[in-house]
């Protein structure tokens, strides 16, 4: 039974490592384009930033084609159907590929208008256009890297998605900055040349992942319903999750920026140190998703209960010492960020909160995790709702109108979301209805 559980420890721990990775380098590719423009000005930074706020908008729409992606082919990886899982895989990326496509045409159009309605300036958003432009013509390749990795980490390899991303940022970092400065013989393109970058770096990752997912995608005779319905079931409500969270994320941050320029800043400096703990806590989640599944697709309920078990003890170990740092060593971490002292005074209240909820949090993740594997995406979609909008908005809402004159009290908002959140993913989680759903049939 030690060797066991042992086996299922390392497992879960060699599968959220790489993905942790890949989700730093995923943030880091926006993080990077930001930096490279600093140097021109304040508009490029705005452009660049207005951008990416766009796209991120499209991706969370084709957030489904990856979620179902993973929990399909992890399920018929685990029931062996190899063959079904690389239907399933080629249906998804064909299917996404169109719906990018789409989605592409439809932003490049409609970026101007929807910048100005954000408040862009006019000199802004002309500037942005050439970045915009580019950027969403190379949606389907965005695309084609997030279904590729969700697949490959479905049968349990993470490793693949995270060289990957270390391809393309080491590419994007020293292409984008000879094409935006016009070093080493190339011309000076501005804000052009970091979304070129971005469009080189992003092809060879897609590339290379075709490359390496080429024993598994397989060209089925005639179209999969079958397959398509599976996928529907766990995507469709997979995709509402992430609206429902984003948009409510949207309203939530309009509330924080009513307090002011000092607590809006306060509140992004320590979203970013805050994602110090988040992002292991998503490579946990996708452990889970994706062992859960292979265990479900095998008929073992019982491994994936130990699965789901070790994953949240390791995420929750981890989470907890991360919160601890957030707790009593706040201005440091600060620090890194500002050395604005208004900033830092609010930014460790925001901080010390945020601790408080980093195992309610690393709960809520891994087992919506374990759940979106069993395919439970409906119940998730349903979670997320209840915490959003009948939690976090209504008590940031009532704070603002009652208190003022602090964006503390809109802050514990968060803190009872996640708590509400980690209540009722347990209660789904120990009724085991998960155990009752048929994904692939």
């Amino acid at each position: 039974m030690n060797g066991r559980v042992n086996q299922i420890r390392w497992s879960v721990l060699t599968l959220a490592l790489p993905v942790t990775v890949s989700s730093l380098l995923q943030r880091a590719e926006g993080i990077l384009g930001v930096f490279l423009v600093g140097g021109l000005g304040a508009e490029p930074i705005a452009a660049v930033g207005l951008s990416q706020l766009l796209i991120f908008i499209a991706t969370t729409l084709l957030a489904g084609f990856s979620v179902s992606g993973n929990v399909l082919v992890a399920q018929l990886w685990g029931a062996r159907r190899t063959r079904d899982a690389g239907a399933a895989a080629t249906h998804l990326l064909l299917i996404g590929l169109a719906v990018a496509g789409l989605l592409a045409l439809i932003g490049a159009l409609l970026s101007p208008m929807l910048m100005r309605l954000l408040g862009a300036e006019p000199s802004v958003v002309t500037m942005a256009r050439p970045y915009v432009t580019v950027i969403f013509a190379i949606l389907p390749i965005t695309v084609t890297i997030q279904i590729c990795s969700a697949v490959l980490q479905g049968t349990g390899d993470t490793r693949t998605p995270a060289l990957a991303l270390i391809m393309v940022n080491a590419v994007y970092a020293a292409l984008a900055y000879v094409l935006i400065y016009g070093k080493a013989g190339f011309p000076l393109l501005g804000v052009r040349g970091a979304a070129i970058g971005a469009a080189v770096a992003e092809l060879g990752g897609a590339l290379f992942l075709l490359r390496r997912s080429r024993h598994l995608l397989n060209w089925p005779a005639g179209v999969r319903w079958d397959l398509l319905r599976s996928a529907w079931q766990v995507g469709a409500p997979a995709s509402g999750e992430r609206v429902v969270q984003q948009a409510g994320v949207l309203l939530y941050t309009k509330l924080v920026i009513a307090y002011g320029t000092v607590a809006y800043a306060a509140h992004q400096v320590g979203l970013s140190i805050e994602a110090l703990s988040f992002l292991p806590g998503y490579g946990f989640a996708v452990a889970a998703a994706s062992m859960v599944g292979q265990s479900i697709g095998a008929g073992k309920y019982q491994r994936a209960k130990m699965e789901n078990w070790e994953a949240n003890r390791q995420a929750a170990l981890m989470m907890a010492g991360m919160g601890i740092v957030f707790f009593f060593f706040p201005y440091a971490l600060l620090r890194l960020f500002t050395d604005e002292t208004a900033v830092i005074e609010l930014g460790t209240s925001f901080l010390k909160i945020v601790a408080l909820i980093q195992i309610p949090l690393a709960l809520t993740m891994v087992l919506s995790g374990s759940l979106r594997g069993a395919g439970d995406t409906r119940f998730i979609m349903g979670a997320t709702f209840v915490g959003m909008w009948g939690v976090r908005i209504p008590v940031a809402y009532a704070m603002s109108h009652l208190l003022p004159g602090t964006v503390i009290a809109v802050w514990w908002g968060m803190v009872i979301d996640w708590t509400v959140r980690m209540g009722l993913l347990i209660w789904r989680y120990r009724s085991e209805r998960w155990q009752r759903i048929k994904v692939i049939r």
